[in-house]
């Protein structure tokens, strides 16, 4: 006997609690997006980062937002493995950096070393980019980023072969193409018998 689904609490909608309720009775098969813990600081500190960006920022989120930029789709200020990174594409696994002069010096270049180890632990590529690339070359910038999402992306299913999805041509007996037509249908009053009724 089935019971109903107790309904999410407040607050969690049925993305939330429900989601949750589901996979602890395993009723649904694990989320393969990765899952951070993301701590109340660490989120609010990203929501502070998403509402003042810089200009460089804006123009590339202009560009990427809305699975503008071949159809990827893009998070901006994401809390990923105890990091916040400037855009996501977790699809792709890519990380996109843009980054400012501080970040060209010596104490910058090893934080950043030290972030994209671990980003490259977790399996993501990060791309990093100046402020003057996105602003002065943002075409450029651009292809570089699909030419890194497409090969991080997986290569597309082959056809199937024969017996594995598709029918085997060999075995088919009457291909759609050549099947006759059906039969019309009676007029009035004639009936499926074929005449009018009379005896032959």
């Amino acid at each position: 006997m089935l019971f109903p689904l107790p309904l999410p609490h407040a607050g969690e909608g049925w993305g939330g609690g429900m989601q949750r309720f589901l996979q602890e009775h395993a009723m649904v098969e694990d989320d393969p997006k990765p899952r951070w813990h993301v701590g109340r600081v660490q989120r609010a500190r990203a929501r502070d980062l998403r509402a003042s960006p810089t200009d460089a920022e804006q123009v590339l989120w202009f560009e990427l937002r809305a699975h503008r930029l071949d159809g990827l789709r893009f998070r901006r200020q994401y809390p990923l493995a105890g990091y916040i990174v400037d855009f996501a594409c977790l699809s792709a696994r890519l990380i996109l950096e843009v980054d400012g002069g501080q970040h060209y010096q010596e104490p910058g270049r090893t934080s950043d070393a030290r972030r994209d180890a671990v980003f490259a632990s977790k399996g993501f590529r990060v791309l990093r980019f100046s402020n003057l690339d996105v602003l002065k070359n943002l075409s450029g910038v651009l292809e570089a980023i699909v030419a890194a999402a497409s090969t991080a992306l997986p290569p597309p299913n082959p056809p199937p072969q024969a017996g594995e999805g598709y029918a085997d041509p060999s075995k088919i007996i009457d291909p759609p193409s050549s099947q006759a037509s059906p039969p019309p249908l009676p007029l009035a009053g004639e009936g499926w018998g074929g005449g009018s009724g009379a005896s032959e």
